[in-house]
Order: C-alpha cells, then sequence, then structure tokens
C-alpha cells in the first residue's frame, strides 16, 4: 500500500483573510443531541434542518434574526435539553461548547437562554475563554432580572462574568413583535456581519446605521446619559432612536475599565486582531517545510505585507502612509539564537487601528523544519 502523502502548502500563495462573521450557536435540542456543527446557509436552511425557529423559545428567534440582519453562514451547535454546556465532563466528550473542536472556523459565539433560563456565570466565562482560544468573540447577553440602567450597572459590578477582551455585552433584551422578550445576541451577531460584509471587520457596529430588523424595539427604553454611564463600564446598549428604529449603541468588550485606555476596550480592534492573527496562522503553514533561515524570513516578510497592504487600502488602519499604518518584522531583532536552532520562527505585526503610528503589536510564532543534528 502506497503511503500516504501530506500536500505541501504554498509559500506563492497570498494570504487570505478568514471570515469573522462566521457565527456559532450553543443552545438546547428538541430532538437529541447533535453534537456535531452542522453548516447553515440560510434561514430555510436552518428550518429544513431545526423546524420553525420561532417554535424554539430562546435560541431560534435569535438565530432568525441573526440571519434576517446578516445573510451570512452559522455554525449550529446544539445539546441535548438540559444539559449543561460548559460542564467539565463535556469537555473531554467535545459536547456542549466543546462541540466547536469539530468545527474548522468561527468568529462569533452567541449562547442563548437555555430552556428559557439564563446561562449562569461559568458557562459565561468558559465561553469567553473559548473564544480567547479560539480568536473570537463571546457576544454575551443580559441577565433576564436586569430591568433598569441601575440593575445592569450593579448586575455587572456583582460578578457577572470574568472581564474579557474577547467578550462583549448588550443590554437589554429586545422585544419580539409578539411582545416576548429574547435575547439580544443573534441579532446582534447580524449587525456584526452586515457591517463586516458592507465596510470590514474594522468598522464599529454601532450608531444610527447598525439597526436591528424583526424586533419591535428594546425590552427597556435607556436615554443618552445612561447609555453613556453603561458604555464606560462595557456595556453595549440597544436603544431606540427616533428615525433609526432600535439601535446598536455601543462597541465595546469586556476588556476591562482600570486602566485609562485598555489595548482591548474596542470591539473593532479585538476582531481586526483576531483577524490578523487567524489569517496569518492559516497562510503561513508552508513554513513547517522550510528551513528558519533568512530566505524564509524574506518570504514570511512578502506576504504577510502583501496581506497588511491589502487591508491598508481597504482602510483598516488608521494613517495615510504605510509607515504609520503597519509594519513587518521577522528578522534575528525578535528571535534568540535559541529560537532558530529550535525551528521557531516568530512573525511581528504592528497595525494602528485608531490613531496614526499608535501601533497595536501581536506576535505570531511557527515551527519550521529543524536543522539536522
Amino acid at each position: 500500500m502506497a503511503a500516504k502523502t501530506t500536500k505541501r502548502p504554498s509559500s506563492t500563495r497570498p494570504i487570505e483573510a478568514v471570515g469573522t462573521s462566521i457565527a456559532a450557536f450553543v443552545g438546547t435540542a428538541k430532538r437529541g443531541p447533535v453534537d456535531r456543527p452542522i453548516q447553515v446557509r440560510s434561514l430555510a436552511d436552518f428550518q429544513r434542518t431545526f423546524g420553525n425557529p420561532l417554535a424554539d423559545s430562546g435560541m431560534g428567534y435569535a438565530v432568525q434574526h441573526f440571519f434576517d440582519n446578516g445573510g451570512t453562514e452559522a455554525l449550529i451547535v446544539r445539546v441535548a435539553s438540559g444539559a449543561q454546556i460548559s460542564a467539565p465532563a463535556l469537555e473531554g466528550q467535545k459536547r456542549g461548547l466543546w462541540a466547536l473542536e469539530k468545527a474548522d472556523l468561527f468568529g462569533l459565539l452567541c449562547i442563548p437562554p437555555v430552556q428559557g433560563a439564563d446561562i449562569g456565570r461559568q458557562t459565561r466565562d468558559a465561553a469567553a475563554a473559548y473564544c480567547a482560544r479560539r480568536r473570537a468573540l463571546f457576544i454575551a447577553d443580559p441577565s433576564s432580572s436586569w430591568q433598569s440602567a441601575a440593575q445592569a450597572k450593579a448586575g455587572l459590578q456583582a460578578g457577572f462574568m470574568t472581564r474579557s477582551a474577547h467578550a462583549a455585552l448588550f443590554f437589554p433584551l429586545l422585544k419580539a413583535p409578539d411582545q416576548r422578550s429574547v435575547a439580544p445576541c443573534g441579532a446582534v451577531a447580524g449587525v456584526l456581519a452586515r457591517t463586516d460584509a458592507a465596510q470590514g471587520v474594522w468598522k464599529a457596529a454601532a450608531g444610527r446605521d447598525a439597526t436591528l430588523k424583526g424586533v419591535s424595539g428594546p425590552a427597556v427604553a435607556l436615554n443618552a446619559v445612561q447609555s453613556a454611564e453603561l458604555n464606560e463600564l462595557g456595556i453595549n446598549c440597544l436603544r431606540s432612536l427616533p428615525g433609526s428604529g432600535t439601535v446598536v449603541w455601543g462597541s465595546r468588550t469586556l476588556a476591562g475599565i482600570t486602566q485609562p485606555s485598555p489595548e482591548w476596550k474596542y470591539i473593532p480592534v479585538r476582531r481586526l486582531a483576531s483577524l490578523i492573527e487567524e489569517s496569518i496562522a492559516r497562510g503561513t503553514r508552508w513554513v513547517t517545510f522550510e528551513a528558519n533561515d533568512e530566505p524564509t524570513w524574506a518570504k514570511l516578510r512578502l506576504r504577510v505585507g502583501d496581506f497588511l497592504h491589502g487591508l491598508f487600502k481597504r482602510g483598516a488602519f488608521a494613517g495615510w502612509k504605510v509607515e504609520e499604518s503597519y509594519y513587518v518584522k521577522c528578522d534575528r531583532s525578535i528571535m534568540t539564537q535559541d529560537d532558530i536552532d529550535a525551528g521557531l520562527v516568530t512573525t511581528e505585526v504592528g497595525f494602528a487601528p485608531l490613531k496614526p503610528a499608535e501601533f497595536v503589536v501581536i506576535r505570531i510564532q511557527r515551527m519550521t523544519r529543524k536543522p539536522p543534528p
């Protein structure tokens, strides 16, 4: 029998931006456990697979409005009714939240209420930690007990979940056309996907253009003062504005508020960094077959530089000049001789998401072919 060969990735193929709009929904199943991600490309496709989403108390409605807003793909993972979707036992079985290990890629994670009940802090923290590992964003729903801006503020400060740059919280719940209160995560995912497609992941999905379709309004009315106060705490508000309808008003992560300007304070900055990291990691797999030397480093600088320049031309970075917008390093200035001897190659990327020449720095490391002893 012939030995199985592995196709060698090409070092000349350009790096491509991966889809950050793919959403993963984790919830409960009406028809027993589903432990594998199911690719769904339209609302009709979802209905054929799972039935009428409006008949599903929490998750289905969110999924419907995700498709209405974004019209993009979703990875749907469901677990048996009543199961703890973040229980440690499920991690080893690759079930519940960890069924997403079988999914190649997702950029947004939604976990609507399970059987109408809020998910707990353990699940929120597990989701945020998992998103940090998968370079994704967890869209956290508010507690159903928060019926005012004051209760939202107190609830977050009382330990709603661990602060994370890979999580974003939106308040309040939304009202469905039949006046039921529903989780906002699916609708927010749709707005993010729609903004990604129209302008790019670097554009904040907030403001008068970030409308939530198919809902009658927020469950709690918020004014400008309340919204500003909640935004400062890291809570993104959903507001009803005259002439615009229901909109997303805020684009902050739950990175924390102890610093005047934490690096990952804003959702577009975190998601742009995730896009760059994931795209470069996937687009440089050919390095595994190369020697850790200057010719390989030069190829890396060229490929990564071309990729970033493409983002620059699309307006992803602040600054009118390249030197103000991004840079790429892959040389001895960022690698020790021990790293080189071990076959570890490091690529450093700096990009300016908000102000020219104020760079956010990320590093991507890969193992190359080790030299013979």
